[in-house]
């Protein structure tokens, strides 16, 4: 049993599960490093129950605020349930690719789960999950194959620095379910808003493709009739193709990866898009502000990586997404529009607003807001752990 401060109490109460290692005042007994403990006040009351973790800054992940829960196999068996019941209501038929599990925000701490057609990727970024998922993954073989997903098997993307926080190790590869054949690819093809990508889960960013931004492609694709499209850091080429899906009538798609613009290039062959698309291979900072006059783009799209990971970055970030941002705006003409984000939790939507006001003043232009939008249901946002809240999405008419 661990007590805690007031703070944490607090904290607690309100319904965010972190304790940090600060803020515990004592230990009673002996505790075991991923394993669970009890969580009290100062004056006794019992708070929850989670994962303790001497070698990480968390030290206690709560699973649980009910004094009544066993944690045993039909526990984990309920939460299971309980996130993909959520995800069938939510995202109705559209289950071909989804997130299942997102961390906290469905009582599975440090655990990402995305499901790419008949596979599921797990990344495992906390101890006590670790130790559980011998009992956690089979379940979710379990459930979602009684619900006729036919999952094939499920690939393990514990490949993140953060693992080492933990105490863990990083490492990649199938987990071995008895009685089910291992995958012989580690790739796969996936279906999102009618468009087929490629899906590279041993060697693609994070789980293999960025899910969350499933709704707001289609937003963009709702907008593009016509427009001559600028898409940066397209990556596999997502915003690119749904550009076209809804009738752009050209597309230029921007990475500084080569090995992305490849990838973009198998996934327009993959859907016949190969006559509507250019590429290039550039730094989309280099870039915008040196496009020709006569590279004319009524539509610009940028979706870059997260520019700051931490509180201390931030101010670095926010002329990062400035500068960008700027300068898209400089390249659009009058009634142009943009599209852009931000998918880190650090930079806030209070900060990436102020940014973009400062941005379209110092361009001398106007904003006309089409959307404001976040990630997609299946990564669901808890209001009381605001670090769930991480992606800003806005389309804008330059005016």
């Amino acid at each position: 049993m661990v007590r805690v401060s007031h703070k944490a109490e607090v904290s607690i109460l309100g319904g965010h599960p972190w304790i940090y290692s600060g803020e515990i005042c004592e230990v009673d007994g002996i505790l075991v490093d991923g394993e669970l403990v009890d969580v009290t006040s100062q004056k006794g009351r019992y708070l929850g129950t989670g994962f303790y973790n001497s070698h990480s800054k968390i030290r206690v992940r709560i699973i649980s605020t009910n004094t009544n829960d066993k944690f045993d196999v039909a526990f984990f068996e309920r939460r299971v349930r309980y996130a993909w019941d959520y995800r069938k209501t939510v995202m109705g038929d559209d289950l071909n690719c989804c997130r299942v599990i997102f961390g906290e925000a469905d009582t599975f701490p440090g655990l990402t789960v995305d499901k790419f057609n008949d596979i599921l990727v797990a990344q495992t970024l906390s101890l006590g999950i670790e130790k559980r998922k011998d009992t956690v993954f089979p379940l979710l073989y379990k459930v979602l194959n009684e619900d006729g997903m036919d999952i094939k098997g499920i690939y393990e993307r514990n490949d993140q620095e953060i693992r080492e926080l933990e105490g863990l190790e990083q490492n990649e590869g199938f987990y071995h379910i008895d009685g089910v054949p291992l995958p012989d690819s580690t790739s796969t093809v996936i279906t999102e808003n009618g468009i087929k990508y490629n899906v590279d889960f041993e060697n693609g960013q994070k789980t293999g493709f960025f899910l969350d931004q499933k709704y707001n492609r289609l937003a963009v694709s709702k907008i593009s009739k016509g427009k001559r499209v600028l898409d940066c850091f397209t990556h596999t080429g997502s915003f690119a193709f749904n550009a076209i899906a809804g009738g752009a009538e050209s597309v230029c798609a921007v990475d500084i990866s080569g090995d992305a613009i490849e990838m973009a290039k198998r996934n327009a062959e993959l859907n016949g898009f190969t006559d509507k698309i250019s590429y290039k291979t550039a730094n989309v900072f280099d870039l915008l502000p040196n496009i020709p006059k006569e590279e004319k783009y009524d539509f610009v799209i940028l979706d870059p990586p997260a520019f700051t990971k931490s509180r201390s970055t931030v101010d670095r970030a926010m002329r990062g997404y400035k500068e960008i941002n700027l300068r898209a705006m400089k390249l659009l003409p009058r009634g142009g529009y943009l599209a852009t984000c931000s998918c880190s939790h650090f930079m806030s939507d209070d900060l990436f607003r102020s940014m973009l006001r400062s941005a379209a003043f110092d361009a001398h232009v106007s904003l006309r807001q089409v959307e404001a939008r976040r990630q997609g249901p299946d990564h669901p946002i808890l209001w009381n752990v605001p670090e769930t809240d991480y992606l800003k999405f806005y389309i804008f008419q330059v005016v």
